[in-house]
C-alpha cells in the first residue's frame, strides 16, 4: 500500500490532513530554509517557495519504498519583501508593523513525489498564493500576542488557525492553504501523478 508522507514539521499542516481524513507519516527534512535561500539568490516569490517545497520532499523521499512525499513551505509576501519565520520578537514586531491595516500575498509552494523503491518517479510542483488582510491590532494587542511565541516560528508571523486569527480580517483564496497546505491543490497534483486523494482517507 502506498505510504501518504508528510515532509514538515509543522502541526498546522498535519492537523489541516488528519481533519480532511489523511493521518500522514511525518519525516522532518534536514533542509535548512534560510541557507537555501541565500543560495538561490533572489528570485521570484512563487520559485522561492517551490524550490524550498521540492528540497524538503526530496529529502525525505529516499527513505520509502513506495509512497507519495509532500512538501511545502510558506512565506509572506508584504511590502515588496517575501518573508519567513522571524525567530524572534524583535523581527516579529516589525513585521506586525508593517503588516497592521494592510494586504499581503500568502504563497504556499507544494511539492508531491512519487516515489517507489527510494526513487522518485514522478513530481507535481505548484504554488499556491492567497491575500490575507490584516486587521489593526492596538500595540497592546501586539505585544500580547508576541508574548504567546505562536508568531516567532510561522510563516509571516502570524496564524489563521491560532491566536493570530483575531488579527486577520479576511482572505481571498484557500484558507487551508494559509493554514500552511492547500487541499485542493494537492488533490489536484496527486491527480496529474495518476492518485487519487480518496484512497488515502482513513474514514
Amino acid at each position: 500500500m502506498t505510504t501518504f508522507v508528510l515532509a514538515s514539521a509543522s502541526p498546522a499542516r498535519l492537523g489541516v490532513l488528519r481533519a480532511a481524513g489523511v493521518d500522514p507519516q511525518v519525516r522532518v527534512s534536514a533542509v535548512d530554509e534560510d541557507a537555501l535561500a541565500a543560495v538561490l539568490g533572489p528570485v521570484e516569490p512563487a520559485a522561492l517557495v517551490a524550490a524550498l517545497a521540492r528540497a524538503k520532499a526530496l529529502d525525505v523521499a529516499p527513505a520509502w519504498s513506495d509512497a507519495v512525499v509532500v512538501g511545502c513551505d510558506s512565506m509572506l509576501h508584504v511590502g515588496g519583501e517575501l518573508v519567513g519565520k522571524p525567530h524572534t520578537v524583535e523581527v516579529a514586531r516589525k513585521r506586525w508593523a508593517a503588516m497592521a491595516g494592510a494586504a499581503a500575498e500568502l504563497l504556499t509552494g507544494h511539492c508531491v513525489l512519487r516515489v517507489r523503491d527510494g526513487q522518485v518517479v514522478g513530481e507535481s510542483t505548484a504554488v499556491q498564493t492567497t491575500v490575507v488582510h490584516f486587521a489593526r491590532p492596538t500595540s497592546a494587542e501586539v505585544e500580547a500576542y508576541l508574548a504567546t511565541g505562536e508568531p516567532l516560528e510561522v510563516a509571516g508571523s502570524f496564524t489563521l488557525d491560532g491566536v493570530g486569527g483575531w488579527f486577520v480580517e479576511r482572505i481571498e483564496g484557500d484558507p487551508s492553504s494559509v493554514i500552511g497546505i492547500s487541499l485542493p491543490l494537492v488533490r489536484r497534483l496527486l491527480g496529474e501523478l495518476g492518485l487519487s486523494v480518496t484512497s488515502f482517507w482513513n474514514t
